[in-house]
């Protein structure tokens, strides 16, 4: 398939008109919703701006490549623009970004057109054909130009292929570049989150680098389609070093006792030189899989031990909120079910199973105890951990016993490995599917059953009984404290905080303690309610692009989805999560000064009707959300001020 099936001419934008990067994502988008390539402008905004919270496409050398995956996309589709002017969009080197192309890939986007998208990101690294790029004045001569190249290169690949075939070569990976028995020969894997673009432009940067360099290379990619050109472990063991170029979790077990350099994604592409030389000089930290031992660790584990217990954590409950969300709409329709026929409908017990107890939230903890136990000790740890979790769960210790579960056999794992460590060498095929699952699950149940679950079992059932019997005034100041913390950072350790807690004691106690989720759900709802109702009202205060950003907002807001207001906080943070943490903190408190209670764990608006008060749930939401768009409006200057 050739790049310009993807990228058609009546997308293109041959002079950006956007100044800003909000604007220039907003002249893409409506370039792709113009042409019928998209079927939902807002989810897609919202995909690209999700994948730009994790950091910035605007990769660096004037080229930017907003992009996204998503059900929203009818057809891969690239737009290709350009700005003579130049648009700041936060780019790696600082520098303005004068080439753009917005990827549009589908869910379930075919093989073909994602080795399309990666050829595409392979050119890009060419600067002069970027320049070239820049000189073209019609979307014909961006065709001809894509085209030409993307001949020139394909005969190239073929005309090598060709004579390493006439030649007899030593059989070795086609991805290997140079005499793969040499002893200047490094070993790379390169990922991004998407896994469209960067991945292969670093695999290209990296190749391309060390071609020049004279320095033999193998280059594992990552992407959309899983690993690629997988590293074998004679090639991991005969490597001076490992370069780990990856915006994503990959598997790092293989190259314990290597020096290993783990950067961004973009480091790949931007400073693979430097990256090469660190790898061929041992300039690196020898990598230790955990528990293994050793005297050096890599700095990304020694950085923080805060740090360390996030991640984990956050490994569990990102595997934990599917079964959260899906569960969780099933059985608020069950409960809508049940108010209209009754619990003997059939509709409402096949909700309840699927969704309850013996469905999706029967797995929760488990599922949270054996992610945050395989971030700790890798994959040994998965199946004693979510043992444990639902160890915790049928001793009644809960959310804090599926925690302590989690961590326990993460740590037990490592305990394992130094333990196990000193035996013969021919054993070690014996421990991942004998020693490790046997022994990490004694001791991991023998813990549980006889320490972990007596203790949380009490602690969970002394904590729901006193959120049960809070007094008005100290469930107010709890309520005040989940509604701010769900906008201090919008989707980050806070949010994630107070939307796990509220989890644990909603599944603790059963389903029918709903007033944590009130709190939560409704200071939830409040920081993008609040960016619409600002933009619609003090337009002289935000640009044309904002005001049209703006009323996506109220569909978000509604559906409960903090995170559409991440755009305006990172363009004025202290104004927007200054106003929002006020008034998600009133709506908040609002919900436990009226008691009220909602049995479900997402949904916002369109799961209201569960609420004991509906109408005073919505009321919270209401003023929190009016509060904080006055306190924006009124704090924020006019545009022709600024």
């Amino acid at each position: 398939m050739r790049i310009t099936d993807l990228m058609i001419k009546e997308t293109m934008i041959m002079d950006l008109q956007a100044t800003t990067k909000d604007g220039a994502i907003e002249e893409l988008i409506a370039s792709l919703e113009a042409s019928g390539r998209i079927n939902d402008r807002a989810l897609f905004k919202e995909m690209i701006y999700k994948r730009e919270a994790e950091s910035s496409t605007g990769i660096g050398g004037g080229i930017a490549m907003p992009h996204a995956k998503t059900k929203a996309v009818n057809e891969a589709t690239v737009v290709f623009a350009k700005s003579s002017k130049g648009v700041e969009f936060e780019s790696l080197d600082g520098e303005p970004a004068k080439v753009f192309f917005m990827i549009a890939a589908p869910e379930g986007a075919a093989n073909t057109h994602l080795r399309t998208l990666a050829a595409l990101s392979r050119l890009l690294i060419d600067t002069d054909f970027i320049d070239k790029l820049m000189n073209t004045q019609t979307p014909d001569e961006v065709s001809e130009l894509f085209d030409t190249k993307q001949a020139e290169e394909e005969a190239a690949k073929k005309a090598k292929e060709a004579k390493k075939e006439a030649a007899n070569a030593q059989k070795t990976p086609d991805v290997i570049v140079g005499n793969p028995n040499s002893d200047e020969f490094v070993v790379a894997v390169t990922a991004c989150p998407t896994g469209i673009a960067h991945t292969f432009m670093a695999e290209d940067a990296l190749i391309k680098k060390a071609t020049e360099m004279g320095v033999n290379i193998r280059v594992e990619t990552n992407g959309s389609e899983g690993a690629q050109n997988v590293l074998t472990a004679d090639e991991i063991r005969r490597a001076k070093g490992v370069i780990v170029a990856a915006d994503k979790k990959v598997e790092m077990a293989r190259f314990d006792g290597k020096p290993v350099l783990q950067r961004p994604v973009s480091d790949g592409i931007r400073k693979s030189e430097e990256l090469i030389r660190k790898a061929l000089n041992g300039d690196a930290p020898i990598y230790r899989s955990e528990g293994k031992g050793g005297a050096e660790e890599s700095k990304a584990e020694k950085s923080s031990v805060g740090s360390k217990i996030y991640k984990d954590l956050m490994n569990g409950i990102s595997h934990m909120l599917p079964f959260v969300v899906g569960g969780g709409i099933l059985l608020a329709i069950s409960f809508l079910i049940e108010q209209v026929a009754g619990e003997d409908n059939v509709f409402f017990q096949l909700l309840q199973t699927i969704g309850g107890g013996t469905g999706a939230f029967h797995f929760l903890i488990p599922i949270l105890a054996g992610f945050i136990a395989m971030s700790i000790g890798d994959r040994p740890a998965l199946m004693p951990g979510m043992v444990g979790g639902l160890m915790a769960v049928n001793s009644n210790a809960g959310f804090l016993g599926g925690l302590a579960a989690g961590f326990l056999a993460g740590y037990v794992v490592i305990f394992l490995r130094k333990a196990f460590a000193g035996l013969p060498k021919t054993l070690d095929g014996l421990k991942p599917i004998l020693l490790y699952p046997v022994f990490g699950l004694l001791i991991t149940g023998a813990i549980m059953f006889y320490l972990i679950d007596p203790i949380f079992g009490g602690i969970n059932t002394w904590l729901v009984n006193v959120l049960n019997n809070l007094g008005t005034g100290n469930a107010v100041i709890l309520g005040l404290i989940l509604g701010g913390m769900m906008s201090i950072d919008m989707g980050g350790p806070f949010n994630k905080a107070a939307y796990a807690f509220s989890i644990g004691v909603f599944t603790s106690s059963g389903n029918t303690n709903g007033a944590m989720m009130a709190a939560v759900m409704a200071g939830g709802m409040v920081p993008p309610l609040a960016i619409a109702l600002a933009s619609t009202f003090f337009k002289n205060k935000f640009t044309e692009q904002e005001r049209k950003s703006g009323l996506t907002n109220y569909v978000l807001g509604l559906s409960f989805i903090t995170e559409g207001a991440i755009p305006f906080a990172a363009a004025d943070p202290l104004r927007v999560l200054t106003s929002c943490i006020v008034g998600s903190a009133i709506a908040g408190g609002l919900t436990q000064f009226w008691q009220i209670n909602l049995p479900a764990p997402h949904g916002g608006i369109f799961v209201a009707a569960l609420a004991n008060h509906a109408l005073l749930f919505l009321l919270a939401v209401a003023i929190g959300s009016v509060i904080s768009a006055l306190i924006l409006g009124l704090w924020k200057k006019p545009l022709e001020a600024k």
